[in-house]
């Protein structure tokens, strides 16, 4: 399950929007290891979207999934890699007050040896991506 930097906590209260980095493999192929994310803090949820959340049972841990239905509880939410778990099919619906915000943006950092032209080229045309709500996901990820 991805785990997110701590350091999302304390510029929460700032700013509306805060950094992130992704570690584990539950949203690839959206998100990979390393990604840095552009949160929104209290930005409305919808199905599709994917978020940022405190884990229901390690409320420090901060996890990053795709919220797939909102439900009597709380928010349903999977990760995009089947295989990887660490959702709400081992810890069911995330209550609402535990949904911190919404992924806006996905930036790439550059690799060590990306030094030449060409690999500088290709980096800055995948490097920052917008993180869209995909509803095709959420009708997909709610049939699991």
């Amino acid at each position: 399950m991805p785990e997110l930097s701590q350091e999302i906590e304390r510029t929460r209260t700032l700013l509306p929007f805060g950094a992130a980095e992704v570690t584990g493999p539950s949203m690839v192929p959206t998100l990979r290891h390393g990604d840095r994310l552009l949160v929104q803090y209290g930005a409305r949820v919808r199905p599709g979207d994917v978020i940022v959340l405190r884990h229901p049972f390690q409320q420090d841990l901060l996890v990053v999934k795709r919220a797939v239905q909102l439900r009597e509880s709380g928010w349903w939410v999977l990760g995009d890699n089947p295989y990887a778990g660490g959702d709400s099919t081992d810890y069911g619906a995330v209550p609402e007050d535990l949904v911190l915000g919404r992924v806006r943006l996905r930036y790439r950092p550059l690799k060590a040896g990306q030094r030449s032209p060409f690999a500088l080229a290709r980096w800055a045309l995948s490097a920052a991506r917008l993180v869209l709500s995909d509803r095709s996901a959420s009708r997909r990820l709610r049939a699991r």
